[in-house]
C-alpha cells in the first residue's frame, strides 16, 4: 500500500475547502484517512444548511461512520484546514478519532491546543493525537483571502446603500 505524507492529506482537505468557498461558506474542509485511504470528505455547509452543526469535521465524522458502520473510528486520521472547534472536538473525542492533523491555528476558539486542549484533556476517557500547522501557510490564507474579499463585498453594497439613500432624499 502506498503512504503518502500529512501533506498530501492535507491538500485534499485544502480541495474540500474551496469547494465550501465556491458555494461562499467559508473555506474549511475535512477528509477522514484510515488505513491510508480516503474514507470520507466534507466542507463547511452551514450558510448553505442554515445549520449550526454542519461543520466540515462534524459532516467527514458522520458519512465516516457510515461508511464503516461503526460510530467507533478508532484507526481514523482527520485532517482539517482550521484547528477543531469544541463542539467539532467534543465529536472528535466521542468517535474516538485516533489523530487530528490541523492546518491553520484558530486562536479565537480552537480546542486543539491554542484556546484550549479538548483533544488531549486526561478527564475524557479518549484522547486524539494532534499534529498542527500542517500547511498553515496555505491554510490559514484561504481563510484570510475569503474574509478580505466578504468585507470588501460588505463595504460596497453599504455605500451602495447610503447613495440609494441620498437619492431619495432628493
Amino acid at each position: 500500500m502506498e503512504q503518502f505524507t500529512d501533506e498530501y492529506y492535507m491538500k485534499e482537505a485544502i480541495k474540500e475547502a474551496k469547494k465550501a468557498e465556491g458555494l461562499l461558506e467559508v473555506p474549511i474542509g475535512a477528509i477522514i484517512v484510515m488505513d491510508g485511504k480516503i474514507i470520507s470528505r466534507a466542507h463547511n455547509l452551514r450558510e448553505t444548511r442554515q445549520s449550526a452543526v454542519a461543520h466540515a469535521e462534524l459532516l467527514a465524522i458522520e458519512q465516516a461512520c457510515k461508511e464503516t458502520g461503526s460510530w467507533r473510528l478508532e484507526n481514523a486520521h482527520l485532517y482539517v484546514t482550521l484547528e477543531p472547534c469544541a463542539m467539532c472536538s467534543g465529536a472528535i473525542i466521542l468517535s474516538r478519532v485516533k489523530r487530528v492533523v490541523y492546518g491553520a491555528s484558530d486562536p479565537k476558539g480552537g480546542c486543539a491546543g491554542t484556546f484550549m486542549n479538548l483533544l488531549q484533556d486526561e478527564r475524557f476517557n479518549h484522547q486524539s493525537e494532534v499534529t498542527s500547522g500542517v500547511l498553515q501557510a496555505e491554510c490559514g490564507q484561504l481563510l484570510t483571502d475569503f474574509f478580505r474579499r466578504l468585507r470588501e463585498q460588505r463595504k460596497i453594497v453599504k455605500k451602495q446603500h447610503l447613495q440609494e439613500i441620498t437619492i431619495d432624499k432628493d
